[in-house]
């Protein structure tokens, strides 16, 4: 059951202003509820003399003091729409356009997240890429053809004598030797 599935978290709201956290019992501050939000965790903030719920007041608070400290989220358009559906006949349907569209981001946010977190071989198209990169390594490696003596010195079994260590030595060195000067080539 994920965090905001959760009972909400309990802040009660003393006459003094002062905010209580039920579960912790300590005092809060406005950063601390944003940052239980921000983990994901629901609040809700009730007056404890009145009962009411004063959850929205406080989150507007909080909106209102990030938008003012320079962390601007919500467009100076978007707060003039939200302003003129207070005065429209728009403010029935906003709310449920709003919830809509924040649902909308968050889905989109977890298939992109699962799409960065699944392997690369999910990835839409991945094969004809592998494919394409290895014609390109057989094109450019082409002309890198091994001699028939390695070839051959490959497949034969593991060397039983000294001599043939030094005849499959020979055989790699002269491997290395082709690579080299075929790598100075292309460098000129």
């Amino acid at each position: 059951m994920a965090k905001s599935e959760m009972t909400p978290l309990l802040i009660k709201r003393y006459a003094s202003r002062r905010l209580y956290n039920t579960e912790t019992s300590d005092y809060v501050t406005l950063d601390d509820i944003s940052g239980f939000i921000k983990d994901g965790r629901d609040v809700q903030i009730i007056d404890l003399k009145s009962g009411d719920d004063l959850t929205r007041q406080y989150l507007l608070q909080i909106i209102a003091d990030n938008e003012s400290k320079g962390e601007n989220v919500l467009p100076i358009n978007v707060l003039t729409d939200l302003v003129r559906s207070y005065t429209t006949n728009a403010q029935s349907m906003v709310p449920d356009f709003l919830a809509a569209s924040f649902e909308m981001l968050r889905e989109g946010q977890s298939k992109v997240v699962e799409s960065i977190s699944s392997p690369i071989a999910g990835v839409p198209g991945f094969e004809q890429i592998k494919a394409q990169q290895e014609a390109f390594m057989k094109t450019m490696m082409g002309g890198w053809s091994a001699p028939e003596a390695a070839d051959s010195a490959a497949s034969k079994p593991m060397p039983a004598s000294k001599e043939d260590d030094s005849s499959e030595l020979d055989a790699i060195k002269m491997q290395l030797a082709e690579m080299q000067a075929a790598v100075a080539k292309m460098g000129k």
